[in-house]
């Protein structure tokens, strides 16, 4: 007679875990539309007041900002612009300063040179082609030399309210990690999540995604343990993260 017991299954271990190409673990699936809700639902109540950790009073600096902190933080750069935006607060004060002045406002900023000159071009343009305002539309935005989709996205999110969902290494890893929004490239990933989230949502998502990654989802030991959101997501080596002692 054949045994009636139940064959066990062996787990995965970590050889067979599809992983992107910066060894980054994906998630076996999507999430289910029900599971996307859940889970963006959860990193509301983990942070209620999502804003950008740039610091910035119009839209020109948000820009500059953001094309500052391309490969770099945040935090250094909020640390170099007060000092250069009180110099040059708009378009016409950084063209009249030059790339010489502002690379010395931006040393210790990360490519701090080529970023000098990109801010001191894109804001040349802007004066030229769109009266010294900065424009919010995405073709107009990546015409500016420097200025790539992300940054382009990140300032029709937050300095216009629309609702676009700029992609950095932090939503790109969380949205494969958890099973968000899959993808290989960056743009799948931005087309999947803008897919996947309520339109109403993209604006706040993309902060609470950013967050997230920042804080707690972090790129070399994601901090499970301590996630608001970890009933929904389903990083495969979640089970294998266990607090620091």
């Amino acid at each position: 007679m054949a045994s009636t017991r139940s064959k066990k299954t062996t787990p995965p271990t970590k050889a067979d875990i599809p992983r992107l190409p910066n060894g980054t673990a994906m998630a076996p699936r999507d999430m289910t539309r029900p599971e996307v809700t859940r889970f963006l639902a959860d990193l509301s109540k983990a942070w209620p007041d999502p804003e950008t950790e740039l610091v910035f009073s119009s839209p020109y600096q948000l820009l500059v900002a953001t094309a500052l902190a391309a490969q770099a933080t945040d935090s250094s750069v909020n640390k170099a612009t007060p000092a250069l935006f009180a110099v040059a607060p708009g378009p016409k004060e950084m063209a009249a300063l030059g790339e010489e002045a502002v690379g010395a406002y931006i040393k210790t900023i990360g490519l701090w040179r080529n970023k000098a000159k990109n801010i001191v071009a894109l804001s040349r343009d802007l004066l030229e082609r769109h009266n010294g305002e900065v424009p919010a539309d995405r073709d107009a935005l990546e015409a500016l030399p420097g200025v790539g989709r992300k940054t382009a996205n990140v300032i029709l999110n937050v300095a216009y309210g629309l609702p676009a969902m700029p992609v950095d290494t932090h939503c790109y890893r969380l949205a494969n990690r958890t099973g968000l929004a899959r993808g290989r490239t960056v743009l799948d990933v931005e087309n999947a999540l803008e897919a996947r989230i309520p339109c109403e949502l993209l604006r706040d998502s993309h902060h609470w995604l950013i967050l997230q990654g920042r804080y707690v989802c972090k790129a070399r030991r994601p901090e499970c343990w301590r996630c608001a959101a970890t009933k929904d997501c389903l990083y495969p080596e979640k089970e294998m993260i266990a607090p620091k002692r």
